[in-house]
């Protein structure tokens, strides 16, 4: 096997890694192509290829020490981001049925999801690399440590402190396998549709929370909403019977970032058209999180409804 042939049969886990670390696919794509640059500089001759043992392990070495340097940059702060910030969603079909795609079963990344990728955005750069490496994609302390130019002892005390800052940041919860998922989001979009709150009210968790990305360039909430009953009653100012976008979206079930979502349009009132991508977190029969990306800039790459 050639080393392109090698290297494209670990794009796809490269890639989930790189986006899971930076949260915006075009960074994660770019941080991708620069690991195989480096590797094709590094490993076309074959005496240097030969000292490789687990290309794996080395390519997610190279990618790991990319994204760090692209974390660390200046470019990459959110400080002047207008209103709240969410990541860039990777969005995909929905297979039929309930079976794992091959996107599931690249990396345990599927329970990531939008609501951890938000609060990743507020670890130092070195807590989320080793998070991400260690707790999402299963990568040894040993490794992280290369990653990071540390001992393997310092890599699991940063992952520590960022499962700690995780957890003190009150991250929605997120376990619930697909067909639970599908069944939530087809209940919340039945409700918003018909403009029941009761029902609305019974698929949000009390505590669950929303988060709007507008970009500047759509109107969204400023803040963060809590609580069950705000929450609902912003679903329906938006996407009830009497809502902003009554009988406007047209919604398609999708994957966001490995979990059951809504990929929308609607005609805007100066004529542009709005996408609308919503992904949720979901725990014991409740959607505990309602996440709506809105920001043109990150929805580009998406094919038209």
């Amino acid at each position: 096997m050639d080393l392109a042939t090698e290297f494209e049969a670990e794009r796809a886990h490269l890639t989930a890694l790189a986006h899971r670390m930076l949260g915006s696919r075009a960074e994660a794509e770019d941080a991708v192509q620069e690991t195989w640059l480096r590797c094709a500089a590094a490993l076309t001759d074959p005496a240097a290829r030969a000292q490789v043992h687990e290309l794996p392990a080395w390519l997610t070495t190279v990618c790991g020490r990319i994204c760090l340097d692209v974390l660390r940059s200046a470019r990459h702060r959110r400080e002047s981001y207008p209103g709240q910030w969410l990541p860039e969603p990777v969005v995909t079909p929905l297979p039929d049925g309930f079976a794992p795609d091959p996107a599931e079963r690249v990396s345990r990344a599927d329970q990531v999801g939008t609501a951890l990728l938000v609060v990743l955005e507020r670890l130092t750069p070195e807590q989320r690399v080793a998070l991400v490496l260690h707790d999402v994609f299963a990568v040894g302390f040993d490794t992280v440590a290369d990653v990071l130019g540390t001992t393997p002892a310092a890599a699991r005390q940063l992952a520590s402190r960022a499962r700690r800052a995780v957890d003190a940041d009150g991250v929605p919860r997120h376990r619930a396998d697909r067909a639970e998922q599908r069944r939530l989001v087809e209940a919340f979009l039945a409700a918003s549709e018909s403009g029941d709150l009761a029902e609305l009210l019974r698929v949000l968790a009390p505590d669950v929370v929303l988060v709007g990305d507008g970009g500047g360039h759509f109107p969204s909430a400023r803040r963060p909403i809590l609580g069950a009953d705000a929450v609902a009653r912003f679903v329906l100012g938006v996407f009830g019977p009497d809502g902003r976008y009554t009988g406007q979206v047209r919604f398609r079930r999708v994957l966001v970032d490995g979990t059951v979502g809504l990929y929308g349009e609607a005609p805007y009132r100066d004529g542009r058209t709005i996408r609308v991508v919503l992904s949720f977190a979901v725990h014991d029969g409740r959607i505990t999180g309602v996440f709506n990306q809105l920001n043109p800039e990150k929805l580009a790459a998406l094919p038209p409804l």
